[in-house]
């Protein structure tokens, strides 16, 4: 079930009074694009993100020019490496992040008035893009229409986009797990955490996750149906993993990072793999004096264990394969997908450090159709 948040405020219209005879006159279509709202980081994050590091702006576009589509938003994603690579911004840059729009007006011949897409336009209501000249730039677009239209259009975002898509070939392609062994995923009851374990289920495997809440757990257990699940904040890691994988973990996919991955690296398997997605335990953490783990280095020499890091746009010619794969799973029912919604675009703020708290079970977006 959908979650809501917060309630958009209603958005009132003035109508300028006219003459009410004018000249007649022809009139060519207008490329003119209506005001966009942007929300800027107004300065860089010190810790956890606060309301008052984001700035909102409405700005007046451009007219396009050829080749250009103006999008406007309907859903927005929240998601863990929008406060890790903000970092690297100065203040006055607008937030990153993808999004799921409609083409309102096109000069480009790829794309006609009311088709649906998904790229990385950051937070802003209404963007002017060129598709083809940012294909493959995450970091400027990257936007293409959406594939599959008999799901929901925010599953882009998530089982169907970007998390999805880490999911299936951090799992698939690093770790590659075989029927049989174990597999351990922290941040399991997220975006992408929750999408590994399944997948991991449907090749056979025995999952174990650990989530931030009993209530999470009981999701992945009864819903996802995980192995076992447990929460990370009331357990002992390593009694946890004796009990549950008793003969060692073969695949761990590391969303979380620090001392719990650490321990999980102790209880893995000769030749075990393990996929290092990201480390959100230390995104708010001060790099100046980054947090401290447990030594890794015997785990890896002694158990001759394969650890890789990856940003999936590595496999940017293959998104394809992956969204098509994962698409049929929902649609046979092999995987369960469940969002936490939050509402308006004036909340995306507060849906990233929600989101950053853990506050969501599953993905976390933003719906911003009421424009």
């Amino acid at each position: 079930m959908l979650l809501r948040r917060a309630l958009l405020a209603g958005l009132s219209t003035t109508v300028a009074r006219v003459p009410l005879v004018q000249p007649l006159r022809p009139r060519a279509l207008s490329t003119m694009a209506p005001p966009a709202k942007v929300i800027y980081m107004a300065k860089n994050f010190a810790g956890e993100p606060k309301p008052t590091d984001f700035q909102l702006k409405e700005e007046q576009l451009p007219d396009l020019k050829d080749g250009e589509i103006l999008v406007e938003a309907e859903w927005m994603s929240v998601d863990p490496y929008m406060r890790a690579y903000m970092v690297r911004y100065p203040p006055g840059t607008k937030m990153i992040g993808g999004q799921v729009g409609k083409v309102l007006v096109s000069k480009n011949k790829g794309f006609q008035v009311g088709d649906h897409v998904v790229g990385y336009l950051g937070w802003s209501t209404r963007t002017i893009v060129n598709p083809d000249s940012t294909r493959g730039d995450m970091t400027k677009g990257d936007l293409e229409k959406v594939r599959h239209l008999d799901v929901p259009l925010s599953y882009n975002l998530g089982v169907l986009g970007m998390p999805g898509q880490t999911a299936y070939f951090g799992l698939l392609d690093l770790c590659q797990p075989k029927a049989g062994e174990t597999v351990v995923v922290n941040g399991a009851a997220g975006a992408v955490g929750s999408l590994v374990g399944q997948i991991a289920k449907i090749k056979g495997c025995r999952v174990i996750g650990f989530a931030g809440s009993d209530s999470k757990c009981e999701w992945l257990k009864k819903s996802l149906k995980f192995d076992f699940a447990f929460n990370y904040k009331t357990c002992n890691i390593l009694n946890a993993l004796r009990e549950s994988a008793p003969n060692g973990v073969d695949c761990f996919f590391d969303n979380v990072g620090g001392t719990m991955s650490s321990v999980i690296l102790s209880q893995m398997n000769l030749f075990g793999r393990v996929a290092v997605c990201g480390s959100i335990s230390s995104y708010n953490a001060d790099m100046k004096d980054p947090p401290l783990a447990p030594v890794v280095q015997p785990s890896l020499v002694f158990k001759q264990l394969k650890m890789e890091g990856f940003v999936v746009s590595r496999w940017r010619d293959r998104f394809a394969e992956a969204t098509d794969q994962m698409h049929a799973w929902v649609k046979e029912g092999k995987i369960v997908y469940q969002e936490h919604v939050y509402e308006g675009f004036e909340n995306m703020p507060h849906a990233l450090i929600g989101m950053l708290r853990g506050e969501n079970t599953g993905k976390a977006v933003v719906n911003v159709s009421k424009l």
